[in-house]
């Protein structure tokens, strides 16, 4: 297996099992104050693995374009994170968890406009059973 699907299968797992912890932690506080101690807790371990595992060393390697792009995810993802945090803490995480995983369908739209990543019709059919899935879930 290749580490990078392997990789993969590790962060599916966690993020699978982030969402339903995260639900046991904000029983007495808002979305976006378990958001901000889970956000201290990641910024924290984030900078341990960088220094850890010598990363640190890219560093000097990183361009002003890295800098802007990698700032704008940054924001993407808090956006993303704020939501979805409010979401769970009022619905039911498990039909939360389908439509933010939904964005798959963006990720793979953007993947072929601006990474010119392969179109195959195994992506298609998988794109369009998420969609199924999530029109299942939401449609009353």
């Amino acid at each position: 297996m290749p580490t990078w699907i392997f990789y993969a299968i590790l962060s599916m797992i966690f993020a699978g099992l982030t969402a339903v912890i995260a639900k046991f932690g904000l029983k007495n506080v808002s979305g976006d104050t378990g958001l901000a101690v889970r956000t201290t807790v990641v910024f924290l371990l984030v900078w341990l693995n960088a220094i850890s595992f010598k990363h640190i060393r890219d560093f000097n390697q990183i361009t002003s374009k890295d800098i802007l792009f990698l700032a704008i995810s940054g924001l993407t993802t808090t956006l993303s994170w704020i939501f979805y945090y409010r979401a769970i803490k009022i619905g039911d995480v498990s039909v939360v968890a389908v439509i933010d995983k939904a964005s798959i369908i963006i990720t793979l739209i953007l993947s072929f406009w601006l990474l010119k990543e392969s179109f195959t019709w195994r992506i298609a059919v998988a794109a369009l059973l998420i969609i199924s899935g999530l029109l299942v879930l939401t449609v009353k």
